[in-house]
């Protein structure tokens, strides 16, 4: 059985759009998902299709969506990625170096539509800082060597680039992701 990983964009950064790991999982259970599984608090499910009636990473994203807005009343951005292409984008990463030493500043942001990479590759000139950005497999790869807090290469500004919303995770977060969905497969 195919297993996803869901991401939510924009969940627990502040008082507004709070989603407890018992309501994701709730809002998955819901619909038909199962052996559902989250990691941390960002927003982050690991399920599989049971009796949802899914067929694509694009059909459990809108389940997990439509859930939480009807259980929670929330419209929450929501990208599913299937095991396999979560794996493809752990192997593409261009900063392996930074997976190595600096796991914690190198980001993935998942898109949630296509990505310009013209775009993305503007933002060297544009936002100053020593922030390395690639863009792979159609996610982005930003290694935040001062640490994202300090950066001005924003949420906002990566997704005016890229021209699409996106969602990050850090690369601690996402090879996490990846081992709970193999371990569902």
């Amino acid at each position: 059985m195919t297993a996803y990983v869901v991401l939510l964009r924009g969940v627990n950064l502040g008082p507004h759009r709070r989603v407890s790991a018992a309501d994701l999982r709730g809002a998955a259970q819901d619909v038909g998902l199962t052996d559902v599984r989250t990691l941390l608090t960002s927003g982050n499910l690991v399920v599989t299709t049971g009796t949802s009636g899914a067929r694509s990473p694009e059909e459990v994203a809108r389940l997990v969506h439509d859930s939480l807005a009807t259980r929670l009343g929330i419209d929450v951005p929501a990208v599913a990625l299937t095991t396999s292409r979560l794996a493809d984008i752990v192997r593409a990463n261009p900063f392996t170096a930074a997976a190595r030493e600096d796991p914690s500043h190198l980001q993935v942001h998942v898109p949630l539509g296509p990505v310009d990479a013209a775009g993305i590759a503007r933002i060297d000139l544009s936002v100053p800082g020593r922030e390395f950005v690639a863009v792979e497999k159609g996610v982005v790869y930003v290694h935040y060597v001062d640490g994202i807090g300090r950066s001005r290469l924003t949420t906002d500004v990566l997704d005016k680039a890229a021209g699409s919303p996106m969602t990050g995770r850090n690369w601690n977060t996402v090879t996490r992701l990846l081992e709970v969905a193999q371990d569902l497969e």
